[in-house]
């Protein structure tokens, strides 16, 4: 049995992840509220879903810090309390498939050393971050139940002209193709960017893992491990565009943590990943992508 399935397959990761699961001979069954495959509060399509599966790669959710602010009833709907009924059903179900679920570094809220290690203490300053520990401790509580789950804790993940075009890199590396102002919210904000790539690489070994019967595998950062602060990453995309943008401050947001680098050692140790494309790269590549998308889109 090599049918997985991938809630949220429709998103960054997943359009990425879906392809190499495929080159690898797994079945990748899509559940995803974009296209009507399925909603993941929806018990009933959920249970459906799960027949016969050997695994689910859980990656739906209110995905943005800002859209759970704006709206955190269903924040907490989707991201905490129907990630735990997932994990019931695959608990309750007679196949008992794996489960990896997708974290996010706000579950570490504002971190007062870095970089940040795994280990360190969970204290969310945001509904996006609450929700999201809420279903960590979900997922470990379910291997009482008998079923393997890893959480796999992401930061930033970009590279894409498919991406929401109001997230940070996707807003940077457009406006400067366009020549227009990039607005950064807090020039000294410090982040860990991972490419999209970097990020299914080690989704790919997570699973393989999983897939193995492993059982005890602790959360793992999926990142690069290196900080780059929102004027960096402006600057970098007005370099690789050539651009005559300018990068204009604005005001942070209250609810946004400021400053967060990981630590990707447990990554490297269990799982042989580590990141390959730093940001000056990736905002090259993205840059280059949208120079294409645009130039395509103006010709049709």
């Amino acid at each position: 049995m090599n049918k997985i399935l991938m809630t949220g397959h429709l998103g960054l990761i997943g359009r990425h992840l879906s392809p190499l699961l495929s080159q690898l001979s797994y079945e990748v069954v899509g559940f995803d509220i974009a296209d009507g495959t399925g909603d993941i509060c929806n018990t009933w399509q959920l249970s459906q879903a799960l027949n016969e599966c050997c695994g689910v790669i859980h990656l739906a959710a209110v995905s943005r810090v800002l859209w759970a602010q704006n709206d955190p009833e269903k924040c907490w709907q989707t991201n905490a309390l129907a990630s735990e009924q997932l994990l019931k059903l695959a608990a309750n179900s007679t196949h008992k498939p794996w489960v990896l679920v997708a974290s996010s570094r706000e579950v570490y809220g504002e971190p007062k050393i870095l970089p940040v290690t795994e280990t360190m203490p969970l204290v969310p300053v945001n509904i996006y971050g609450r929700s999201k520990l809420y279903m960590e401790d979900a997922a470990l509580s379910a291997r009482s139940a008998g079923i393997n789950t890893a959480i796999v804790r992401l930061a930033n993940v970009y590279g894409c002209t498919l991406d929401h075009e109001d997230r940070v890199l996707p807003a940077f590396s457009r406006n400067a193709v366009l020549g227009v102002d990039l607005r950064v919210d807090g020039f000294e904000h410090l982040f860990d960017f991972t490419h999209v790539d970097d990020t299914v690489a080690g989704l790919v070994k997570a699973i393989a893992m999983l897939s193995e019967g492993e059982k005890q595998l602790p959360p793992i950062h999926l990142l690069p491990g290196h900080g780059t602060t929102l004027k960096q990453a402006a600057q970098m995309a007005i370099k690789a565009a050539n651009s005559p943008s300018t990068i204009v401050e604005a005001a942070s947001r209250a609810y946004d943590v400021a400053r967060f680098i990981g630590d990707p050692s447990r990554a490297k140790s269990l799982l042989d990943w580590h990141a390959s494309v730093l940001p000056e790269q990736g905002i090259a590549r993205l840059v280059d992508a949208y120079n294409k998308k645009l130039k395509l889109g103006a010709h049709s």
